[in-house]
């Protein structure tokens, strides 16, 4: 499976590169902003293409049109300010959306954030309310859209680096506090490929079973 990370520069997004490179079913490429990240890539042996969330478009259509699958696992970062969440994580979103739609690209994985859909929980965590209204949106769009979508929602990411056991559901009351990136990471390469989680949203947390296990108990 050919497919596109895009934000492969984060904590996330360089532990799905490192996983689909050593693993025999996909062909990974990094969705890099800066040429000044490709280094990283080639040490993986791990394709890059350099574009920004913030074009027009038709340019993300140009690039997102020559893979199977999108993995969107971007995001502005904590200290970009409002404006740029905005950019990033809600209109970059989207954009890649109707892209992957416009082009036939139908399997698309977000990686979103627990509690998007909780209005109340938005403001719980002072300077985080943008980032929440962002996810939430570009949830809702992802779910018009005509895509064979997953989304998965972690809770808190630690940098572990270890997946460990984990807790999925569909309720983010059931959740704990915090997840392993790398488990987030396992999981994308878990769904890609498993048709049972298409249109499904799954609030994850640190927990009790292995990532398999887990998956098998919410899409049956």
């Amino acid at each position: 499976m050919k497919t596109l990370i895009i934000g492969a520069h984060g904590k996330v997004g360089q532990r799905i590169a490192k996983l689909m490179q050593a693993s025999n079913d996909f062909e990974p490429t990094a969705f890099i902003r800066k040429e000044e990240q490709k280094p990283l890539f080639e040490k993986m042996k791990v394709p890059t293409v350099v574009e920004s969330l913030e074009n027009t478009p038709e340019a993300l259509e140009k690039v997102i049109k020559n893979y199977d699958a999108v993995v969107f696992t971007a995001g502005s970062g904590g200290s970009t300010g409002a404006d740029k969440t905005m950019e990033i994580d809600l209109d970059g979103a989207i954009k890649t959306i109707h892209a992957a739609s416009q082009t036939g690209v139908k399997r698309y994985v977000m990686v979103g954030a627990s509690h998007s859909d909780d209005r109340s929980f938005w403001g719980k965590v002072e300077g985080m309310k943008p980032y929440y209204i962002a996810k939430h949106y570009a949830d809702k769009e992802l779910q018009r859209s005509d895509l064979d979508f997953t989304i998965l929602r972690p809770v808190t990411l630690t940098d572990a680096d270890e997946a460990g056991n984990v807790m999925m559901s569909t309720d983010p009351e059931k959740v704990n506090s915090k997840i392993p990136r790398q488990a987030v990471a396992e999981t994308v390469l878990e769904v890609l490929n498993n048709k049972n989680t298409f249109g499904k949203i799954i609030e994850m947390s640190s927990g009790e079973d292995s990532i398999p296990q887990a998956l098998h108990k919410i899409i049956t």
